[in-house]
C-alpha cells in the first residue's frame, strides 16, 4: 500500500523502536508504523486509516506511547552522523487548521496569532546535506531567534553557520565565536559596523529551505491538525526519520 516504510527503512528503525518484552504479544510493529506513516504522509484524521493498517486506535496509541517513551531518539541516534563542519538555521510557518485549534489553553501548545491567522513554526537545524540536526516549536508569532541559543548549543568548533539576515545579532555571533564556530550571516541594513561575510559560501544555505519543502510533502506537517503540540513535533520528527534514512540510502 502507499505510504509503507521500505524495507531498508524498516530495518533501520526497527533496533530503535522502545521495546516491551514482557506482557501481552503486541501487534506487528511493522504494520503499526506503515499506519502511523500513512497518516502523516496523508494528512487523513485517526478514523479514516484503512482497515489493512488494523484498528486505527492501536496506531494512534502506539503512536502516542512511542512519542512519550522518546521516538524523538531515533532522530538523534540518526543525527549523530550529521556533518558537523556547516550547520543552517532557519523557520517555517505552518497554519493550524480548525481542528486543532479548539483547545482552550493554547499558549502552551506552540500556536500563536500572526497575519496568516493561527499559526505554528518549525525551528530547525540541519548540516550541509540538508539533513536534520534539532528540531523545536514555537507559536507562529515568535521570532525567529527565540529558540537559536537552545538549537545552537551543539554547535561545534570549526564549524560554519549559515543563517538569513534576520538572525543577525550580536548575541547569536558572540554564541558561535565562544563555541569556535563563524557565523556567516548577511548583516543588517543598520549595522554601522562592517562584517565579515561571505556571499558565495552563504549560497549553500538553500539546503534549509530545501529540508522544509520535503517535511512538507507529509502532509501533516504541512498543515497542523493536532492539538498538543508534542504529538504535532512528533509528526515534524518522523517526516525527518523518513529524510534521514533516504538521504543515507541514496548516499550508500
Amino acid at each position: 500500500m502507499r505510504y509503507e516504510l521500505a524495507d531498508y527503512e524498516w530495518t533501520a528503525i526497527k533496533p530503535m523502536l522502545p521495546n516491551k518484552p514482557r506482557g501481552v504479544p503486541r501487534v506487528n510493529d511493522r504494520r503499526v508504523l506503515n499506519g502511523i506513516f500513512w497518516v502523516l504522509r496523508s494528512g487523513a484524521p485517526w478514523r479514516d486509516l484503512p482497515e489493512a493498517f488494523g484498528p486505527y486506535t492501536t496506531c494512534y496509541n502506539r503512536f502516542v506511547r512511542w512519542r512519550r517513551a522518546g521516538v524523538c531518539r531515533i532522530m538523534e541516534a540518526l543525527a549523530g552522523a550529521h556533518d558537523t563542519g556547516v550547520q543552517m538555521i532557519d523557520t517555517s510557518i505552518v497554519r493550524v487548521h480548525q481542528h486543532g485549534a479548539c483547545i482552550k489553553r493554547n499558549q502552551r501548545q506552540s500556536m500563536g496569532r500572526s497575519r496568516g491567522g493561527l499559526t505554528s513554526k518549525i525551528h530547525a537545524v540541519v548540516d550541509s546535506n540538508g539533513r536534520p540536526v534539532r528540531l523545536a516549536l514555537s507559536p507562529g508569532e515568535a521570532h525567529d531567534v527565540r529558540l537559536a541559543g537552545k538549537l545552537l548549543s551543539r554547535l561545534q568548533s570549526g564549524a560554519m553557520l549559515l543563517a538569513d539576515r534576520g538572525y543577525d545579532a550580536d548575541w547569536i555571533r558572540e554564541l558561535a565565536m565562544k563555541k569556535g564556530a563563524w557565523a556567516n550571516i548577511p548583516p543588517k541594513s543598520n549595522r554601522s559596523a562592517p562584517i565579515c561575510f561571505s556571499p558565495y559560501l552563504y549560497r549553500a544555505r538553500n539546503q534549509v529551505e530545501r529540508f522544509f519543502h520535503k517535511i512538507k510533502h507529509c502532509r501533516r506537517v504541512a498543515t497542523r491538525y493536532d492539538r498538543l503540540a508534542a504529538n504535532y513535533l512528533a509528526f515534524v520528527q518522523l517526516a525527518s526519520i523518513s529524510l534521514w534514512l533516504r538521504l543515507n540510502e541514496s548516499a550508500s
